[in-house]
């Protein structure tokens, strides 16, 4: 845990910001990177995980560090939760259950710590039902910080629907169309066999309360929604979560990751072994496979997977997932002879592998991904075209909105069963990577690598859209006032007294205040100014 005082709004107009995110590295790490943004402006974050989580976060940058606070809570034991198992990667699905019941036994002790730490906001995922409610008791102003993009939230409805049942969807074929709410033409919707998969998301679990339920508490106990999204990307889908929740949305941007580079790569033997035998490949040839930390095929998908990329006769990088944790005993293993029969051409790899580096190698022409966002994010900021086989939640989701757009394309499969042959693997893979068809895919990420990983444009850029939008564009370093503004509905209460204003702080908050009846939104590709979010919090009421 670093060492650092922890305390609220500073006289130099600088924030303190606690984030909670749920106990899985998907989320973690989106976590982690707006953490950085924020603590890039000067602002102090305390990052709240469980002591395992805490301790495999990636490391940060040097000036970054004293900034943020790594806070270990320790997670509550519980029934039929195996020993050590802090994250969703720890565990086979089933028993991710019992990770929510864990985790939501850990709302003592961070009532116990907001309290203690006073902060100016607090972030939270959408497990954390409980937190909002929290926070506004101790009047502590909130934001629900959606990993999932606004085209998932949007599908998912408002809260009436999240929270309280009130769905005109009663079987899983409901989902596969648009919901009554969108009105604006669209084709994203799940696959049959992706509803039924998550079932358990839309009915519940032994947690006491399903996925819906926990992401409508999180929405309708908040004071903003905070977004991992850009307006030019998908406009529709931001006003859509305006109008369904009353509440102000911002985009906070794709968060491409940002590593730190220790200049120590030449130490690191596995990354070393990966590294030269990349080097051997020609230019833009393989394919690099990778589900993330939580989708595991079952054994029927392995062995067409394994099959139809040694059919593809492509050079391939699969980082493989045999089982979930320790206690998952229904590994799965490739077809007998696999291996032997693609030495040389392909390298199956069952350790941790340097996602990131993989990607930004020339020789990496595609990825077969199962579309979870922070892949999508890390392929497009290296150009890399997109194959995808989709496994949970929010991924079918992810896949429509791509193919929509035409960034993606989907390996063919049984609309109810999901099954796909070793044939389609093998065409898809070679439609995107090579054949003249595909050039609209390749083509297409290379278009959008400025929304998703510019970092030099996204660091800057704010986007402005049509006056009287409810999407506005403000960025208080270049110190252009609000078009319009919207303010929140709870004024913070400080212990302390009075906090002196600076100069800056009169200027901004004399124009909100003349704006005051008006409605705003910041939107930057990348950077949300959180000291605007705390003029708007305090001053502007």
């Amino acid at each position: 845990m670093a060492s650092m005082s922890i305390s609220s709004m500073a006289d130099d107009g600088k924030l303190h910001i606690v984030m909670f995110p749920w106990l899985a590295f998907g989320h973690m790490i989106p976590y982690l990177e707006l953490a950085k943004l924020i603590a890039k402006k000067g602002h102090k974050v305390s990052f709240v995980s469980t002591p395992r989580n805490i301790d495999r976060l990636p490391k940060l940058p040097p000036h970054l560090a004293p900034l943020i606070n790594l806070v270990k809570l320790p997670l509550p034991r519980v029934d039929n939760l195996p020993e050590n198992a802090e994250a969703t990667t720890d565990l086979p699905y089933d028993k991710v259950q019992y990770l929510k019941i864990a985790y939501d036994s850990m709302q003592e002790s961070m009532a116990q710590f907001l309290e203690a730490s006073a902060p100016d906001w607090v972030f939270y995922d959408f497990a954390p039902y409980w937190l909002g409610p929290i926070a506004a008791k101790l009047n502590i102003p909130s934001a629900f910080f959606s990993i999932m993009i606004a085209t998932v939230l949007g599908f998912l409805g408002p809260t009436s629907v999240l929270k309280y049942g009130d769905d005109h969807r009663k079987k899983p074929e409901d989902y596969t169309v648009p919901p009554k709410w969108v009105t604006f033409p669209t084709t994203v919707t799940f696959r049959l066999y992706e509803v039924l998969r998550m079932a358990d998301s839309l009915t519940g679990n032994d947690s006491g309360i399903s996925d819906i339920q926990r992401f409508g508490a999180s929405i309708e106990g908040c004071d903003m929604l905070a977004v991992r999204s850009c307006s030019v990307f998908e406009p529709e889908w931001l006003r859509l979560l305006e109008e369904l929740h009353g509440k102000p949305v911002y985009p906070v941007g794709q968060l491409p990751p940002a590593v730190y580079d220790s200049g120590d790569d030449h130490k690191n033997e596995a990354w070393m072994g990966i590294k030269d035998w990349l080097d051997k490949q020609s230019k833009g040839s393989v394919v690099y496979v990778a589900f993330g930390s939580e989708a595991k095929p079952t054994q029927d998908e392995l062995t067409e997977i394994a099959l139809g990329l040694e059919l593809s006769e492509l050079p391939f990088f699969w980082v493989l997932r045999k089982r979930r944790g320790l206690t998952d005993t229904e590994l799965i293993e490739l077809p007998d002879g696999f291996e032997e029969r693609t030495k040389g051409r392909g390298v199956v790899c069952t350790s941790w592998a340097p996602q990131l580096k993989i990607l930004s190698h020339d020789s990496v022409g595609g990825f077969l991904t199962h579309s979870g966002w922070s892949s999508v994010v890390e392929a497009i900021e290296f150009e890399r075209a997109l194959i995808l086989l989709t496994f949970l939640a929010d991924q079918g989701l992810n896949a429509r909105l791509l193919e929509e757009k035409k960034m993606a394309y989907s390996i063919p499969r049984h609309e109810r069963s999901g099954s796909f042959s070793r044939d389609s693997v093998a065409d898809s893979l070679r439609l995107v990577i090579i054949n003249e068809e595909g050039k609209i895919y390749r083509e297409k990420v290379k278009e959008m690598k400025g929304l998703f990983g510019d970092r030099d444009r996204q660091d800057s850029y704010v986007d402005r859209t049509k006056s009287g939008s409810p999407i506005i564009g403000y960025n208080l370093c270049t110190d252009e006032p609000f078009d319009k503004f919207h303010p929140l509905k709870r004024q913070r209460k400080k212990s302390s007294g009075m906090v002196p204003m600076t100069r800056l702080r009169k200027r901004v908050a004399t124009r909100l205040k003349d704006s005051q009846n008006a409605f705003a939104m910041l939107t930057t590709f990348n950077e949300v100014d959180m000291f605007s979010l705390y003029i708007v919090g305090r001053y502007a009421m």
